[in-house]
């Protein structure tokens, strides 16, 4: 559980200090650079990615404690 947790916090550094990967222009959307919307792309995925995180993080330690409180 906490590796899976590890990997939803960790990807998008992996992602973003990647800058070979997505440094450039095409594609387009929207008349948007693929540089740009790539970025911003990932701030929507690290949200989705940290919420996640933060729920199993809250169901592994529901479950150390024996499920108690929810």
């Amino acid at each position: 559980m906490r590796m899976i947790i590890a990997l939803c916090l960790f990807a998008p550094f992996v992602a973003m200090l990647w800058v070979g990967s997505y440094a450039k222009v095409d594609p387009t959307f929207i008349g948007m650079p693929f540089f740009y919307w790539y970025q911003m792309l990932w701030v929507l995925v690290s949200t989705a990615l940290t919420m996640i995180a933060y729920k199993l993080w809250q169901r592994d330690q529901r479950a150390r404690k024996g499920g108690a409180s929810k």
